[in-house]
């Protein structure tokens, strides 16, 4: 199906595992419309075709084009892709409009793209450490505002990816951890603001998880080997279809809080103590592993960092339709 808003039964607000279930098979996103940025690859791409399963209409945004393709001939339901930078506030006003002209509404906004960099601070690339910022932080504020609207004709729900890294925020990830805290406090503060008018808002967690992202920070073996290095349960890297299926829920739920390793729920009763541990940990392995810091790559890691360096290199703030009516 195409176009049109359709007939969409309101949305369940009962938040129990049992009536969870229930709604799931009773096809409770069957015909909604979610827009999805940094679809391309990794968590947005699999939350994309595991919500085009249920019956979700999916709006993708990323910056390629040729990815986004890749992903929406996946798809089971109606879909269409917009190529776009969420750091450019004109962009994305274009693709919110273009998104609504194209299915009618919309019922979901998932803000997931984002970047990382590592290594230590003061021999960090000014220009990746703020991009990491701009993408992660701005972008995810640039989207809600840009989306907002239409979450307030449909009474929706907005899901915003955070990470371990608001929770325990550690040495050597200073760009990532300082972004992943702004959206989380963003998101918090966000949420009272709308809740009046109906629209939920979530907050994703997730601890390092099997994406193109942790894949490619791991190519620095100092970075690997501080990883591995950590306590358990956060120094292990996560399948990426459970933690997926755990996003899903939680839209279904319309849930303030998402975890996609169950364990993450627990760090909520200790977070306060974690900056005191990490630091007391972290001295240690920073003297060991000091000497050997700085041959570390110094952009943005992983495939998605490395179309974003290229796509600012060939001139962003670019919305191009690709399928359909739509744009990106």
């Amino acid at each position: 199906m195409s176009g049109g808003t359709g007939i969409v039964p309101p949305w369940p607000r009962t938040r129990t595992r049992t009536r969870t279930r229930t709604r799931r098979r009773s096809g409770v996103l069957d015909g909604r419309v979610a827009v999805v940025t940094g679809a391309a690859r990794g968590v947005g791409e699999l939350l994309a075709r595991k919500l085009s399963a249920r019956g979700v209409k999916v709006a993708l945004v990323g910056l390629e084009p040729e990815e986004l393709k890749r992903v929406a001939a996946r798809l089971h339901a109606d879909c269409d892709l917009w190529h776009a930078d969420v750091t450019d506030d004109e962009a994305m006003a274009r693709v919110a409009r273009e998104v609504k002209e194209r299915f009618g509404r919309i019922d979901i906004v998932v803000a997931n793209a984002g970047v990382a960099t590592g290594g230590p601070f003061v021999d960090s690339d000014p220009d990746a450490w703020r991009r990491v910022v701009e993408v992660n932080l701005i972008g995810s504020a640039v989207t809600a505002r840009t989306f907002l609207p239409m979450l307030r004709e449909s009474r929706g729900y907005l899901l915003q990816i955070a990470s371990l890294a608001a929770l325990a925020p550690a040495p050597m990830m200073t760009a990532y951890c300082a972004s992943k805290s702004g959206v989380e406090a963003f998101a918090h503060s966000l949420r009272t603001e709308v809740a009046h008018e109906g629209v939920g808002v979530g907050i994703g967690y997730l601890s390092w998880t099997d994406t193109d992202m942790v894949r490619g920070a791991d190519r620095d073996e100092v970075m690997r080997e501080l990883r591995e290095r950590l306590p358990w349960p956060a120094n292990r890297t996560y399948p990426l279809g459970p933690a997926v299926d755990r996003l899903v829920e939680g839209i279904e739920r319309r849930s303030p809080h998402v975890y996609g390793q169950g364990w993450l729920r627990s760090l909520q009763a200790v977070r306060g103590c974690l900056p005191g541990l990490i630091a007391l940990a972290g001295r240690r392995e920073m003297r060991q592993f000091g000497p050997r810091l700085a041959g570390l790559r110094r952009g943005l890691v992983g495939a998605g960092g490395e179309a974003d360096e290229q796509e600012r290199a060939g001139g962003a703030g670019r919305t191009r339709g690709t399928g359909g009516t739509g744009g990106r």
